[in-house]
């Protein structure tokens, strides 16, 4: 399709754009767009360094990779440079998405859908409603000098409904998502939110401040899932290390970092705001175990960072859209469920927190996980909504503190959002789990 400069290794990745966003604020429409574009990432690469350019003129794609190879000194020899040897090449299209395209839905559709949510937030104790419906359809063309030849596309859609919720003279707020690769599963999630509306008006409604000091902590899936990105899930993206011996000593595989009981995995083939079929170099999407049973087993990588450490790829080299390069980034991120009931979890517990639901998390080192919802564990019961400012805890020590994991397992997509890094955000990822215990974390 294009031709490919002798002595250089290229690749073009082509994305065809279709997203649809509505915004409604206390029923009033705010905001109805849908748009289509498309652009092209070119990258050129000599054996020292890269050159990229992207561009919306289609096109000129081969004028943009004439210019780019210009730049570039040829060396005949290209081939065998380890990272070029790494690239995967894979010629097929794998389009899954064409018959159930949100393309294909119309707007009143998708109008319908949002708006017959608003009768579940129609409460006396809700005073500010945002009602949101996102969708978008990516269809990548990917091609590289080495031979690959891609057609796949990717799909997410999902409706976004925030709050304000006031009860005399207590005040909460709260955000509810769900999000698909189709359209149609979201017409059967209004129960959903109908019991996560009432859990949060009665929490606003009951919940007392809790009483700071060190506890046995239960995470939700969805706190689980936040905690496994945040704390370990970014340790994990490979390039912050390479260069840095000491820290490559540091994360050496084989080392103990997690009890037993915990199993970490980022997997692109899981359906959901994850979903990779291939990453933005060409690589088939992969299973990474990056920890087994508190072993490290595994860390994320692009063909550069898989081969400065030796290690295989990942398909973890993903962009945030075609202007930008890739680099290593998450896909689908969780701790693997265990075979522990959550109720035999939790009846085990003397004194403790359930964080139930999630405002925002981060860390690295040291992680703190912001609870929208928590609530005491007292004699094995969940009882009393209490108000938790953080939840904070060493990560290293966090996991080794890990004595549970239940077989109950959830895998959470959203709308709305996503991961950052570096200057690309907001790139979509899935996360989840199981309920884990942790034996002590400082909650204030």
């Amino acid at each position: 399709m294009y031709k490919f400069h002798d002595g250089l290794y290229t690749d073009v990745r082509i994305e065809n754009v279709f997203e649809t966003h509505l915004n409604y604020r206390n029923g009033i429409l705010n905001q109805q767009k849908e748009r289509k574009n498309k652009g092209a990432f070119i990258r050129v690469f000599d054996g020292k360094r890269w050159y990229y350019s992207s561009t919306t003129e289609i096109d000129n794609i081969q004028g943009e990779i004439d210019a780019l190879s210009k730049m570039a000194t040829p060396d005949h020899m290209i081939g065998e440079n380890p990272i070029v040897k790494n690239f995967e090449v894979h010629k097929e299209s794998s389009v899954l998405f064409e018959d159930t395209s949100v393309e294909k839905v119309s707007i009143q559709d998708k109008k319908e859908l949002l708006e017959s949510f608003f009768p579940i937030f129609n409460h006396d104790a809700v005073v500010f409603k945002r009602y949101v419906y996102v969708d978008k359809r990516v269809v990548k063309s990917f091609y590289s000098s080495k031979g690959a030849e891609l057609v796949f596309d990717n799909q997410s859609v999902g409706v976004g409904i925030g709050c304000e919720i006031v009860i005399g003279d207590e005040k909460g707020s709260a955000n509810f998502s769900e999000a698909f690769t189709t359209f149609e599963p979201l017409k059967k999630v209004h129960d959903n939110f109908k019991k996560d509306i009432e859990k949060q008006i009665d929490f606003v409604k009951h919940a007392v401040n809790v009483e700071a000091g060190d506890y046995t902590v239960v995470l939700s899936p969805l706190a689980t899932g936040i905690f496994t990105h945040e704390s370990f899930g970014h340790k994990s993206e490979s390039d912050f290390m390479v260069g840095d011996e000491a820290m490559a000593k540091e994360w050496s595989l084989g080392k103990k970092v997690a009890s037993d009981c915990v199993t970490i995995i980022d997997d692109g083939n899981e359906q959901g705001s994850g979903f990779v079929q291939f990453d933005d170099e060409g690589t088939k999407a992969k299973k990474t175990q990056i920890i087994t049973q508190g072993i490290l087993t595994g860390r994320l990588h692009s063909a550069a960072t898989a081969t400065a450490l030796n290690e295989g790829l990942t398909s973890n080299a993903r962009a945030m859209n075609f202007e930008f390069e890739p680099i290593v980034r998450m896909t689908t991120t969780y701790i693997e469920k265990g075979k522990r009931k959550k109720d035999d979890i939790v009846a085990e517990i003397e004194n403790g927190i359930f964080i139930d639901t999630i405002r925002h998390g981060s860390g690295m080192s040291t992680f703190t996980l912001a609870p929208n919802r928590a609530y005491k564990i007292e004699k094995g019961k969940i009882t009393q909504p209490v108000k938790v400012s953080v939840v904070t805890g060493n990560v290293f020590s966090t996991l080794d503190e890990i004595d549970a994991v239940s077989e109950e397992f959830d895998l959470h997509s959203f709308v709305g959002g996503g991961c950052g890094k570096m200057e690309q955000f907001p790139l979509p990822v899935g996360f989840g789990g199981p309920f884990i215990r942790v034996k002590k974390l400082k909650v204030q």
